[in-house]
């Protein structure tokens, strides 16, 4: 009678266990999702940021050439 009263009650409690484990796997699913959304925006951020870069170095790149034409250099 004890042994069923023991295995009664470490199957409960093994019941909850793998209850609250179901929860913890639903919530890392969360989080893993969560975090593919940050790393998608930073992403885009990041190639916001090459697509500035570019535009930059091209305007750079102009005003050196009108600089030149125009003998507007310092010199050095």
């Amino acid at each position: 009678m004890a042994d069923n009263v023991t295995n009664e009650l470490l199957l409960e409690h093994l019941k909850s266990v793998q209850s609250k484990l179901g929860g913890m796997a639903s919530d890392i699913s969360d989080v893993k999702a969560e975090i593919r959304g940050l790393k998608s925006h930073m992403a885009g951020f990041m190639n916001s940021e090459v697509s500035q870069d570019a535009a930059l170095a091209s305007m750079q790149d102009k005003l050196e050439r009108i600089e030149r034409r125009l003998e507007l250099n310092d010199p050095e």
